[in-house]
Order: C-alpha cells, then sequence, then structure tokens
C-alpha cells in the first residue's frame, strides 16, 4: 500500500528544486565571469603576440618560446632570482606582520586600559590615511638609514598594520579568558599564555592573516619601485610591469610572467582556503 503522505512532500521538493533553477542559472554564470580571466591568462601564455591582441581565447603552440622569451628577458633581471626575492621577501614580512600584529591584538583586546583604547582609537585613523601621503617621509627615513636595496627597506614599513591590528582584536573577542586565568594559578607567564595558548586557539586568524599579508607583499609594486632601484633586488611585478614598458610589447611573454607571478598567490590560497574562512568569520578552535 503506497503511503499518500510522501506524494506532497514530492511534489513540495520539486517545486522547491525548479524555483532555485534561476539562481543555479545566476551562479554558474557569476562563476563562469570570475573564472574566466585566469583561464583567459593560461591561454594567453601560450599564444604569440598577434594572437592575444587578437583575442584568441583557446590554447596555442607558443608555450615554450614564451617561456624560453621570458627567461632571456634581461641580463640584470633574471626569473629565478625575482622570484627567489619576491618569496623572500613575502615570507619574512608574513612572518613578522603575523607575530607583531597578533601580539599587539591579543594586548589591546585583552589587557583592556582606557589609554590602550585611545592608542587603538588613534591606530584606526591611522587606516583613513593614504600610502602616497607618507611615501616620501619613509623613503626619507629609509635613505638616510641608508637601507635602500635592502629587504629591510621592503618589509620594515609593513609589519605592523593598522588592518591586521584590528583583525587580531576583533578575533580575539572570542577568546575564552577563563583560560588565561587558568593559566595563571599554574604559574603560566603572560608570554607563555600568548606562545602556548593564544597562538594554537587562534590557529584560523592567523591563516586568514597570513593568506592577506602574503598576498599584499607578493603584489606589492609602488614601495618597493621606490626603494628597490637596482635590478637584483626588484620583484616580479616590477619585472611584469618592466615588460610592458617600451615601445612594443610582446603579450605571450608578458602573460606567460603574469602566470608565474600568480601561482604562488593561488597555491597559498587554495591550501589555507578553509582556514582564510574560519578565520575572517572570527572562527576560534
Amino acid at each position: 500500500m503506497t503511503n499518500t503522505a510522501t506524494v506532497p512532500r514530492k511534489k513540495n521538493k520539486s517545486a522547491i528544486q525548479r524555483r532555485l533553477i534561476p539562481t543555479y542559472i545566476f551562479l554558474i554564470i557569476w562563476s563562469f565571469i570570475s573564472v574566466f580571466p585566469f583561464y583567459w591568462m593560461i591561454t594567453a601564455a601560450t599564444n604569440n603576440t598577434v594572437d592575444v591582441a587578437r583575442g584568441k581565447i583557446w590554447f596555442g603552440t607558443e608555450a615554450a618560446k614564451n617561456f624560453v622569451k621570458l627567461l632571456n628577458f634581461s641580463k640584470e633581471i633574471t626569473l629565478g632570482g625575482t622570484m627567489w626575492n619576491s618569496f623572500r621577501y613575502a615570507a619574512i614580512q608574513t612572518i613578522l606582520c603575523l607575530f607583531v600584529c597578533s601580539l599587539a591584538g591579543f594586548g589591546f583586546e585583552l589587557y583592556h586600559d582606557k589609554w590602550k583604547d585611545r592608542l587603538f582609537s588613534i591606530l584606526l585613523l591611522a587606516m583613513m590615511v593614504p600610502q602616497v601621503a607618507t611615501m616620501i617621509p619613509l623613503f626619507k627615513m629609509i635613505s638616510q638609514m641608508r637601507m635602500l636595496n635592502t629587504s629591510v627597506a621592503f618589509i620594515l614599513p609593513a609589519i605592523a598594520t593598522p588592518f591586521m591590528i584590528m583583525m587580531f582584536r576583533q578575533n580575539s573577542r572570542n577568546f575564552p579568558v577563563d583560560i588565561m586565568e587558568a593559566a595563571r594559578m599554574d604559574g603560566l607567564t603572560e608570554i607563555g599564555i600568548f606562545f602556548r595558548m593564544y597562538m594554537p586557539i587562534m590557529k584560523s586568524t592567523y591563516a586568514a592573516a597570513a593568506v592577506i599579508c602574503f598576498m599584499n607583499a607578493w603584489n606589492a609594486y609602488l614601495w618597493p619601485k621606490v626603494v628597490m632601484n637596482q635590478p637584483k633586488a626588484q620583484t616580479m611585478p616590477m619585472l611584469i610591469a618592466n615588460m610592458a614598458s617600451g615601445y612594443t610589447t610582446d603579450y605571450g611573454m608578458l602573460m606567460m610572467g603574469v602566470l608565474f607571478c600568480s601561482i604562488p598567490t593561488m597555491i597559498i590560497f587554495f591550501v589555507l582556503q578553509r582556514q582564510f574562512a574560519e578565520g575572517i568569520t572570527g572562527a576560534v578552535k
């Protein structure tokens, strides 16, 4: 005997699925629009300049030639050295930024004081100051300290940013304060609480901040262009900018360089995408 109660349920389920069809179509179209620039970047790296200029969107046979041109673009600026500069600068800056900003966010949120709150308000006001307005004073400071064309000049201005401090402070509100009291009773110092309890619990926030810091450092162009005037100290965005300058541009070689420049950030994001989502939403484990 057939159960008549299942018939309305099947009808309701099919009706809901029909109503969701426009939503699925919209999401599919929007996903295609989002992914298409990456697809076009990859296909353009396999074509020559003429095909790229014509708007060819399928794969070609010029990938090897474009890669060889990229390797031989300049005797002073090599692809391997430039990739190593970018990775070295981005890795060191990310590690220092995570440590300094997390320590500041930890102190601002878990050790409340009216003077700390006023200082944090000043930091928030600093977020409204554009980078261009501080570039000339920073350049004078770096130049007077004779640190041009060094990793310190690249990294120092970005190891403590108001946005990262605010992010760690906001997510620190979910940190269980009772654990700190228990740790103090067991004789753990404040530094020990930070390293042995705060950092493991806030690992999702660290992952999200690491993605943001690494991408900002890897894609930085304006500030490195100001303080890095020697070819051996240049980064990948500066190398790509040099490819696009001049009377003629080899778009196949240029897109091959853009592809190589995009690979590290895509790998970092895909590896940490789950932790990135949890850290952005303020999840604490």
